[in-house]
């Protein structure tokens, strides 16, 4: 009997810039080239250099770290970053894109408030992507809740499977979040996942965004998964390391998580030698 080789996905694993806060876009980029990562992906926000393009370039080229997606500024702390009109933020957010070539821009359904917005949301998404190569991959949301209430803050819905989207992210620190079944989601999306924010969580009342290993979440299935359905998107390391004491502790969880990604994604299917 042939020995068996490892496949490994063509998927490159990136970190995500939100992941070193309260650090710098620029810190990320250095610890990303440090460690080991493919890429990283952005998250425009509050930090001036997130929102630069031209920064933004020539970060990537110092530390030859290829920029392989764009977070769109959809949280309540970035409602002025790059306008107060949720369209033309998706709109730079796609010109982000195309000029440092990352292949996608990550997107959160809107808040329940902003209504026309979202009435015009998944028929304005499927418009934006076929003007573009870039994929829009619309992220996985939870219900708020506090104590035994819960308020639905997101629409359509924060499950985006109950609409139709061309590609999805999936975020398992939302899953964790939502009390929902991750890999029945991960069912759900099907070929449409595109896209991967990797953390865990204990399904808290927090988005805790942990490090993979740490919480309750199918980390390791849904590697495993993405090796065995050859997927082709991004792997995104996207934790919380706001609770470090030094940066050496944020960089040794940082590398704690690549490792936990590429060990999982290289072990997880065998095939024989021919």
């Amino acid at each position: 009997m042939a020995e068996p080789v490892v496949r490994i996905p063509d998927a490159k694993v990136a970190l995500s810039t939100a992941s070193v806060y309260p650090e710098s876009t620029a810190t990320a980029f250095e610890i990303a080239a440090r460690l080991g990562y493919d890429g990283v992906e952005v998250m425009v926000w509050t930090d001036p250099v997130s929102q630069d393009i031209d920064a933004l370039r020539r970060l990537s080229d110092h530390h030859r770290m290829p920029i392989l997606a764009v977070h769109a500024p959809c949280l309540l702390i970035t409602q002025r970053v790059w306008s107060t009109d949720p369209w033309t933020k998706l709109q730079r957010a796609k010109a982000a894109a195309e000029k440092l070539g990352a292949s996608t821009v990550v997107v959160h359904p809107p808040f329940r408030w902003q209504r026309q917005y979202a009435r015009d949301f998944v028929t304005g998404i499927w418009r934006m992507a076929d003007e573009t190569d870039v994929r829009f991959a619309v992220e996985n949301m939870y219900p708020w809740r506090y104590r035994d209430r819960e308020m639905l803050a997101y629409a359509p819905d924060w499950d985006v499977t109950r609409d139709d989207y061309r590609h999805f992210t999936i975020d398992l620190s939302h899953t964790a979040t939502a009390r929902t079944d991750a890999l029945d989601m991960i069912g759900r999306m099907g070929d449409r996942l595109g896209h991967v924010h990797l953390a865990d969580g204990n399904g808290s009342g927090k988005d805790e965004h942990l490090v993979p290993g740490r919480g309750t979440q199918p980390c390791a299935e849904l590697l495993d998964h993405l090796a065995q359905s050859a997927f082709d998107g991004h792997v995104v390391i996207e934790v919380n390391t706001r609770r470090a004491m030094s940066s050496a502790e944020r960089e040794a969880d940082l590398a704690e998580a690549l490792a936990f990604t590429r060990l999982h994604l290289a072990s997880a299917v065998k095939v024989p030698r021919r």
